[in-house]
């Protein structure tokens, strides 16, 4: 009886935690649905000192194309807590700018509350 011989990996053999050093936790809270955009900093400086998961995300997020969180993770094949914590790196940097959702019980956002209702209100004329 002979053993089955094993596929090589094809991947990439860094560990997803490897490229976070080990953290779990990011600098920022950034929520799942927050949007990502690159900033000017973040177009010219390059990579900054994250390598190709920085440069990857800044050209995923530029040129007006932004990004959810979640998106980013999928798009990188991360784990989300990964992508969430070089996105918080690089913010904190100033090479993008994270776009937090609005709550629908935040009482100062009436242009949001507003928008719903006129969406609402068009709806029902169908």
């Amino acid at each position: 009886m002979t053993m089955p011989e094993r596929d090589e990996p094809t991947g990439a053999l860094v560990r997803p935690y490897a490229v976070t050093r080990g953290r779990t936790r990011p600098k920022l809270e950034i929520a799942l649905e927050a949007l990502v955009e690159t900033t000017v900093r973040g177009r010219s400086t390059g990579t900054g000192r994250g390598g190709t998961e920085h440069q990857y995300i800044a050209a995923m997020c530029d040129g007006g194309r932004v990004q959810s969180l979640a998106e980013i993770a999928a798009r990188m094949q991360l784990p989300l807590g990964v992508a969430r914590v070089i996105v918080a790196d690089m913010a904190t940097d100033g090479l993008v700018a994270v776009y937090e959702p609005t709550s629908l019980e935040d009482e100062s956002d009436a242009v949001g509350t507003e928008l719903l209702e006129r969406v609402l209100s068009g709806l029902r004329r169908l």
